[in-house]
């Protein structure tokens, strides 16, 4: 656990495309080094300026340049993340419904090789 930093995260896109894998592999980050209260709305568990710190450099240094100019002026990681969910966090409803239909009419049948289906299903 002690070498998470180094791990290579990717940098949150601008458009977000890259949202869904970035916003787990934050989470993770967040869940290993006890910094989850930080993004999470929760009274019952109060979090010191030095959590707070973290999890924004974190934050910061994980999102895109033109992003962190324009969230340039934010110091809580709380309203910074549901910032961000509220800016990205409709791709699950537009990437995911897509999987689904793909995933169910994906018939083994309809390739030429294996080789053409094992594509198809990572691309998936």
């Amino acid at each position: 656990m002690s070498n998470l930093n180094k791990f290579n995260f990717t940098t949150l896109e601008v458009y977000g495309r890259n949202y869904l894998k970035w916003v787990q592999d934050v989470k993770l980050y967040h869940n290993a080094k006890n910094l989850r209260p930080t993004i999470e709305d929760e009274m019952n568990n109060p979090v010191g300026e030095v959590e707070k710190a973290t999890a924004m450099i974190f934050i910061r240094r994980h999102i895109h340049d033109a992003l962190q100019i324009e969230y340039f002026t934010e110091k809580d990681p709380l309203p910074l993340w549901v910032t961000l969910i509220d800016r990205f966090d409709h791709q699950n409803d537009i990437f995911l419904p897509k999987a689904g239909h793909d995933w169910q009419h994906l018939r083994f049948q309809d390739f030429k090789s294996v080789n053409e289906y094992n594509s198809k299903v990572c691309r998936i």
